[in-house]
């Protein structure tokens, strides 16, 4: 309990930098008074400023708290962090200036909005984060030695207030800036992007890894704020806000049930609110049927499965890499479907394609390998050793043909298809087909290292997609 007092001057200093790093965001007010360019320059001299900053100035000296004795080169080190994060920052904001200069030699365009919704997202909303977070450590410090997963309940507070502080601070860096610009730009196209930019920002804060949030979060949230502004679809903000509030609520819900980590909580609510805006709210509930199903399964014989070391790690919780690797085709035909509605129908099937493999394959993989048959490899027949890629077994098999028509028979249930018959064949078949074609590449490509797991999942889900889709053009 000694190192309170020390805790307690390092959350002083720890505001002082959150509040400069928020400050840095304070730059979208000057977006509607100078040019691009001006602002392209004025991110250069930041980053270069930064880069020739000396570690014993003034402003170091005032975010950084003196040493104590034998700590010079702790104290060294933080400073470097420091300085490198807040030049990665500047950096970043300078790659989006300099591609939306660019871009206006050409007939496509960056909009300024999009960039100033960007900054707010990794200024305001990462700094409030930040604070929460180092405040959450404090607030837990006694019960710390006790607790090892203490780490998760900071984390998922600091990127809900993320989420939260990035979608006020990026809508009104929006509607400033369309506001001076007189912009035909709609509010409600403002408010749909500072949603999915803020949803990526978390989304990114919450993978761990080396890279710096710097770079990911004002990249990744700019990046899908300005694929998604190209598409000119926008929906009405009680619309928006009952798609994010449900995606956040059943995402919470897994991640507490221990099928996702953080990670995959916003990956799947970001899927959430796109599928749902995009398309209708039926279509994500048929995505969370796999995802329910598919860590159900991931539990059914569990210490069985890890006992002969082929259970699923992290206990099976899934990650981002999961969400995205069995949902990317799902979360375009969604997509598609809103923006070509006289096709409806025909990206239903092969969205009901998809989601079958997924959860045939998972289906597959969970029961299969519990099966006391020997399996066999699905490229040659010959008998293989339980867990390689590309070997199958009958239970899995069936495990798999049954997941694929559950999928099939539950919009017939809620009465979103009407030929029973045709929509239960041809999703089954599309996601029969489609485990077997991830199996196929496991036995292949994935054998020889040229995709992984997740790129299997990747490829196989669009060829279900395919595969439902033709059958559906064939037969219809």
């Amino acid at each position: 309990m000694e190192d309170i007092p020390e805790l307690f001057d390092e959350m002083e200093h720890e505001y002082r930098r959150q509040l400069l790093h928020a400050a840095f965001g304070l730059l979208i007010l000057l977006f509607p008074l100078i040019g691009p360019r001006t602002l392209l320059i004025i991110s250069f001299l930041i980053v270069m400023g930064l880069n020739f900053l000396p570690e014993d100035s003034r402003i170091c000296r005032y975010l950084y708290k003196k040493p104590l004795p034998g700590s010079r080169e702790m104290l060294t080190d933080r400073i470097n962090e420091g300085l490198r994060s807040a030049k990665n920052l500047a950096i970043s904001v300078f790659i989006l200036l300099l591609i939306s200069s660019l871009l206006e030699l050409t007939s496509y365009q960056l909009p300024l909005y999009v960039i100033a919704g960007a900054i707010a997202i990794s200024t305001f909303g990462t700094s409030a984060a930040n604070f929460m977070r180092h405040r959450k450590k404090l607030q837990t410090l006694h019960i710390e030695h006790q607790d090892n997963d203490i780490h998760e309940r900071y984390l998922l507070p600091s990127s809900i207030v993320l989420l939260a502080v990035g979608i006020l601070t990026a809508s009104f860096a929006g509607i400033w800036l369309i506001y001076w610009q007189q912009s035909d730009v709609s509010t409600n196209m403002v408010i749909f992007l500072a949603v999915i930019g803020s949803l990526t920002g978390a989304l990114f804060e919450s993978i761990p890894g080396d890279i710096d949030n710097n770079i990911s979060v004002p990249l990744g949230s700019g990046m899908m704020m300005w694929l998604f502004s190209s598409f000119g679809y926008s929906v009405p903000p009680q619309q928006m806000l009952f798609a994010l509030i449900f995606s956040i609520v059943l995402g919470y819900l897994a991640y507490r049930t221990r099928i996702a980590d953080l990670s995959a909580l916003f990956s799947a609510a970001l899927l959430g609110v796109l599928i749902i805006v995009f398309s209708e709210l039926f279509w994500f509930i048929l995505l969370l049927t796999f995802f329910i199903l598919g860590g159900g399964f991931t539990k059914y014989k569990y210490r069985y499965k890890e006992s002969i070391g082929l259970a699923q790690s992290k206990g099976g919780v899934r990650s981002y890499e999961n969400v995205f690797s069995n949902s990317t085709a799902a979360l375009v035909l969604a997509v598609l479907y809103g923006i070509y509605p006289q096709h409806a129908e025909l990206i239903i099937f092969a969205y009901l394609g998809t989601v079958a493999t997924a959860t045939g394959d998972t289906l597959a993989s969970e029961v299969g390998t519990t099966a006391r048959a020997q399996p066999i490899m699905i490229t040659t027949l010959k008998p293989a050793k339980p867990g390689v890629d590309g070997a199958v077994t009958v239970l899995g098999e069936i495990a798999a043909l049954l997941g694929a028509m559950v999928i099939g028979v539950l919009p017939v249930l809620f009465g979103k298809l009407d030929d029973a018959l045709l929509v239960i064949s041809i999703t089954t078949a599309g996601g029969f087909l489609g485990t077997n074609v991830d199996s196929i590449l496991g036995a292949t490509l994935q054998n020889k290292g040229m995709l992984s797991n997740s790129g299997v999942n990747f490829v196989a889900t669009f060829a279900g997609a395919i595969i439902s889709g033709i059958l559906y053009v064939v037969i219809v």
